[in-house]
């Protein structure tokens, strides 16, 4: 579970509706038809923008936002260089019995494929190709997020518009004015707290999630070549540092 997504929503709402309360009532604030122009015209623009099978798939990627594990880049490399000694030892064929244990299925993948014999040059072109799916999977997914912020404000301001419109269609009732005034804004509000606390976050934290899945991903295909190659296994470490970033110099990676 991401603390820092929950937390931040639950504050976000906190303050909403604590700035709310001490200003009117929770009631002035709720509006069904303006929620239904906001969140229907947002969703139907967006089903404009992309294909219902890539709409469909990013409410998978959402949960990313909420809860997604990834394996810290200094365990990957502890794992590539006890396999890489294994491998310098026994032979390639003496870490077929570890794949069962590799977690990651694309690390799992490559490894298979150095255990089969593949030439190198057609693994590194394999898992180049798995990269650039998984990279476009994750551009749709932050992708339709960041559209749905760019939407949702501006059927906010649809919103505000119909509601301007009614009102002055009925100025020959000056106390519905500002009811109908209020209304109008409400669902300008509701666009931009939408996009604001939901959708550009969202689209940021899964860009950030992706950037993290592709860097390790990298790094394995890096270490996975590295032992087809038969490199040393401090050379490889050494090599693989550039993927932890400020930790590089504190790598726990130890090679006999």
């Amino acid at each position: 579970m991401d603390i820092a997504t929950i937390l931040g929503i639950v504050s976000g709402i906190a303050a909403v509706l604590g700035t709310i309360m001490m200003g009117s009532g929770l009631g002035t604030f709720v509006n069904v038809p303006s929620m239904m122009i906001v969140g229907g015209g947002t969703i139907a623009a967006t089903l404009i923008a992309y294909p219902l099978r890539e709409f469909l798939m990013v409410m998978g990627l959402a949960a990313k936002v909420f809860v997604f594990k990834i394996e810290p880049p200094e365990e990957l490399v502890e794992e590539l260089v006890k396999i890489s000694n294994k491998a310098r030892k026994g032979g390639i064929l003496s870490i077929e019995k570890d794949i069962a244990s590799i977690r990651d299925p694309f690390f799992a993948a490559a490894m298979q494929m150095v255990i089969d014999g593949v030439a190198t040059k057609d693994i590194i072109q394999i898992m180049q190709k798995q990269i650039q799916v998984v990279k476009r999977k994750h551009k749709i997914g932050w992708g339709i997020f960041g559209t749905m912020g760019t939407y949702s404000p501006a059927f906010g301001m649809v919103g505000t518009l119909i509601g301007l419109i009614q009102m002055l269609a009925s100025l020959d009732d000056p106390s519905t004015i500002g009811p109908k005034m209020a209304v109008a804004m409400i669902t300008t509000f509701y666009g931009a707290l939408a996009a604001n606390l939901l959708f550009n976050p969202m689209s940021d934290k899964l860009k950030l999630r992706s950037e993290e899945e592709i860097t390790n991903m990298k790094l394995l295909s890096e270490g996975v070549i590295s032992i087809r190659e038969g490199e040393h296994p401090r050379l490889m470490a050494d090599k693989l540092k550039v993927y932890l970033g400020a930790n590089a110099g504190n790598g726990k990676a130890e090679q006999e």
